[in-house]
């Protein structure tokens, strides 16, 4: 098993090797050494991936990281100014590489900003043009119901159409969380007003998302009920539910039952992803488990007060890697992930934190 102190130490050398000069955090330096040559290029800024790296840099006391991440998002990000919205991801120079919409993204941004000053809110006032834009971004785009244009989930798999009324449940976590985060820093006046209402109208939508036996992954007039790992956002980061709502233990035994295969947690039910490239392809050829997902469930059995179980789902990863910390781990020694992931770093310091193990 890899020695935690040790892993910390790669960590934040990864995560301090994904941020560059500009701002920019990338999701893998592909153009590290280490880096294996079979697997996706992912030389890329998506504000999500960002928004977690600079949770965990503040852990690590690297201050620097989410200011100037901060600053990107607001100077650099193509289009963001004028929608405040960001898209799925982007080159480091802020061009869009991908227009699609993901409401998740501008929520993570928003919150990422109230974790880096949540002992110093008027200190957020620094990015003020930054989180008003962001929050009226949101703001603008929600029609009461749903969002008004195609909105694509996190894993960037499926679609929801606004004729539909569809939302994906992650991401009305981390929209509502954004909102609200907003409103805590900038809490006087029209805009928080409107913002904290939009919030309001987006969780009586999410509880919609519950069926009875677990929260599904999206709800509209046609509802997807597999169960999705991505759904352990509603209790972390974003909070929306405590990790003893009966909804959410009901929740996570589905997780559990599901998408728990062997010890390592993958992100939904029939995942084909992995990573693994061939002349320019995607083999696709099924996913493995994803140690961020091992460390988010191992977050909520910390919080859930069950030491035992989060050690679980944490040591199991520890005993497979050997320093760096792949997107993926496959029960095969075909298949290659992308290696290191800033994500799975990310998620990593954040568990260890919460284990007191920093």
């Amino acid at each position: 098993m890899t020695d935690v102190k040790k892993m910390l130490e790669i960590s934040k050398a990864v995560i301090s090797e994904c941020c560059l000069e500009n701002g920019a955090i990338v999701a893998a330096n592909s153009f590290k050494d280490y880096y294996p040559p079979e697997a996706k290029h992912y030389f890329y800024v998506w504000p999500r991936d960002g928004s977690y790296a600079s949770i965990a840099a503040d852990m690590l006391n690297l201050k620097y990281i989410p200011e100037n991440f901060f600053s990107w998002c607001l100077k650099r990000a193509e289009g963001f100014r004028d929608s405040g919205l960001f898209f799925e991801k982007y080159y480091v120079n802020g061009l869009k590489a991908l227009n699609r919409f993901q409401p998740d993204q501008t929520g993570s941004v928003l919150f990422a900003i109230w974790h880096h000053y949540q002992n110093d809110l008027e200190g957020a006032l620094e990015f003020e043009e930054l989180i008003k834009r962001a929050a009226y971004g949101l703001s603008r785009a929600w029609n009461g119901k749903g969002f008004d244009r195609v909105a694509n989930d996190l894993w960037e798999e499926r679609l929801a159409f606004p004729d539909l009324a569809e939302n994906f449940t992650y991401s009305l976590a981390a929209c509502i969380r954004g909102l609200e985060s907003a409103c805590e820093m900038i809490p006087d006046g029209e805009g928080c007003e409107i913002w904290r209402s939009v919030a309001e109208e987006m969780r009586l939508r999410l509880d919609e998302h519950f069926d009875g036996g677990h929260f599904v992954r999206s709800s509209g007039k046609l509802t997807d009920r597999r169960i999705d790992a991505s759904v352990l956002g509603l209790v972390y980061p974003f909070a929306i539910y405590e990790s003893g709502d009966p909804r959410i233990d009901s929740t996570v035994e589905e997780i559990e039952r599901r998408l728990v295969i062997n010890g390592g947690v993958h992100r939904y039910e029939h995942d084909e992803y992995d990573g693994w490239m061939f002349d320019g392809m995607h083999r696709k050829k099924g996913a493995g488990a994803w140690p961020l997902l091992n460390f988010w469930l191992s977050t909520y059995w910390v919080q859930r007060g069950d030491a035992e179980k989060a050690r679980k789902y944490y040591d199991w990863v520890l005993e497979r890697t050997n320093g760096y910390i792949p997107e993926q781990i496959f029960d095969n020694d075909l298949q290659v992930s992308v290696s290191p992931l800033l994500w799975s770093h990310a998620m990593f310091v954040i568990v260890s934190n919460f284990l007191g193990k920093m």
